[in-house]
């Protein structure tokens, strides 16, 4: 232990379902020694089957929860308790997505963690932050609806409709990565640590850009217009004779691009769709037009002929397809890491810890480069107390 950029890093992470798992495998995947402290039932979603992993494990947890060593104490047991209070204060990262007030309750929040442990960097998520809205759930599922996602998603005359994965989450567990790290920079120069405070509704919102620049520049929220681009067009989901493609034109050079990949150079010319706010404002006609020339052929022929003639376009994939598409543009999407990998990595295994079944575990890779130090990816998601007893590695 102890390789990569954050190899001298401990990580007490107090955190349960995605948004803090997440962000702590971001940064276990580039060394950071992450002790995942669980109650005596487990992350909640441990138990979130199925589908299961061929190491029995559900896979919503196996997503978010590599890289990491898992202990269980009970806060509510006076020993797990002092336990949980020692690798607080020992730790440079503390990490934790309780409703406000909970840690608190157990003397693991940042006031009290920072008094003993005055380096630590403390990362608290919550849904809506500790003020008045410290008291509502942050499910993700709430916070796209009342953090207007769903307003702008699905079709203009259908039902709201949230993201098909919680995208929320994933936002706020970046931002939480961003705030720890810059955090840990002001430490290298201070030597103090600081609160980082994320969440959910924020992320949100920040996210939103676009869509919500808009809204406050001119008091008018924007509405459900199901695949198409408020600002570009043609920018949307277009059926062919077989399949589903989508043609994202970002200026008028690429218009005319298309136009001729089609066969339809009348479309380059007619008024309508001679720029492209003339071409948002009559995307009906203009989406009709694209559809009846693209019914002469299969998606994929149309995407290769686009691609060529420098025309964004790409199939409408499923998971699996697009993982397959950034295999094929040499992107390894994917990291496979062999159970049972845990002792020749170094790692700390209780006597008591079960054995690992034979096999390979399989998750998305981190979408971080760094030209000196690349992510490694060294265990497989741990079993409910299998470092139970497990103390900090040695730092770098």
């Amino acid at each position: 232990m102890g390789h990569g950029v954050l190899g001298d890093i401990r990580v007490a992470d107090f955190s349960r379902v995605l948004a803090g798992p997440y962000a702590t495998m971001l940064l276990a995947d580039f060394g950071a020694d992450v002790i995942k402290i669980e109650s005596p039932l487990g992350d909640d979603t441990r138990h979130w089957v199925p589908p299961v992993d061929p190491g029995g494990r559900a896979t919503y947890f196996g997503a978010v929860n590599r890289n990491k060593r898992s202990v269980v104490l009970d806060l509510a047991d006076a020993a797990g308790l002092a336990e949980a209070r020692r690798l607080a204060t020992s730790a440079d990262v503390v990490i934790e997505n309780f409703r406000p007030g909970v840690m608190a309750r157990f003397g693991l929040d940042h006031e009290t963690v920072r008094a003993a442990n005055p380096g630590v960097v403390y990362c608290s998520i919550t849904g809506f932050g500790t003020g008045e809205g410290a008291a509502l759930a942050g499910y993700d599922l709430l916070v796209q609806a009342v953090g207007g996602l769903m307003s702008i998603t699905g079709p203009p005359d259908g039902e709201a409709s949230k993201a098909g994965v919680a995208l929320v989450d994933v936002l706020t567990g970046q931002n939480a990565v961003a705030g720890i790290l810059l955090a840990l920079r002001e430490r290298d120069r201070t030597g103090e640590g600081q609160l980082v405070e994320v969440n959910l509704l924020q992320s949100l919102l920040s996210a939103l850009t676009n869509q919500a620049s808009s809204t406050l520049a001119t008091g008018t929220p924007p509405r459900r217009m199901g695949n198409q681009h408020p600002s570009i067009a043609p920018y949307a989901v277009f059926r062919a004779a077989d399949r589903e493609l989508v043609i994202a034109v970002g200026n008028d050079k690429q218009f005319r691009a298309l136009a001729d990949v089609l066969r339809a150079p009348g479309l380059a010319t007619d008024a309508r769709f001679g720029g492209n706010a003339a071409r948002v404002a009559h995307r009906d006609e203009l989406r009709a037009a694209i559809e009846q020339a693209l019914a002469a052929a299969s998606a994929a022929h149309w995407v290769d002929a686009l691609t060529r003639a420098g025309v964004p376009a790409g199939m409408v994939n499923d998971v699996a397809e697009a993982i397959g598409f950034a295999e094929s543009l040499g992107l390894e999407p994917v990291a496979e890491i062999a159970e049972g990998a845990a002792a020749a990595t170094g790692l700390e295994v209780a006597a008591s810890a079960a054995p690992r079944p034979a096999g390979v575990h399989r998750s998305i890779a981190n979408p971080i480069g760094l030209s000196a130090f690349a992510p490694d990816y060294r265990t497989a998601p741990p079993h409910l107390g299998e470092h139970d007893g497990a103390d900090w590695l040695p730092r770098a």
